[in-house]
């Protein structure tokens, strides 16, 4: 089982320089939107930022994870975009309903509960990442 430390992004930015953090210590990384993100930045250009940001980094083991807060819709949409995991958070059945038809493309649910760096408002992120990626997990 593969261990990955993940990191929450805002930005193109954000995103390189976790996958050169990642690059430079040779770990792979989850890249986690914020927060409910599906809602106001879409599947789309989630999807064009980790594509565009992985381009420059294709030796690191990367997945991205588009957070679509409690929208069954915008879990699905971000599906059928193409993100490998979601986090949605949704009633059982319906979250049931949702993980049957992320794995038929490919997908999954993202239920990971451990701790990710947040690079929001973060001016060092580079240096922050690498801090974060080389600390042991709790």
């Amino acid at each position: 089982m593969v261990i990955r430390r993940a990191i929450i992004v805002h930005s193109l930015k954000d995103t390189r320089a976790a996958l050169a953090a990642a690059a430079e210590l040779g770990v792979p990384v989850t890249l986690r939107s914020a927060p409910g993100a599906a809602a106001y930045l879409g599947a789309q250009i989630f999807r064009e930022i980790i594509e565009t940001a992985r381009a420059a980094y294709p030796e690191v083991d990367a997945v991205g994870v588009l957070d679509c807060g409690e929208d069954a819709g915008f879990a699905l949409a971000a599906l059928r975009h193409g993100i490998e995991r979601v986090r949605v958070d949704l009633p059982a059945e319906t979250r049931a309903r949702v993980a049957d038809i992320a794995r038929q493309h490919g997908g999954a649910l993202d239920d990971d509960p451990a701790p990710a760096l947040d690079l929001l408002d973060c001016d060092t992120a580079a240096e922050r990442c690498r801090s974060w990626l080389r600390e042991p997990e709790n």
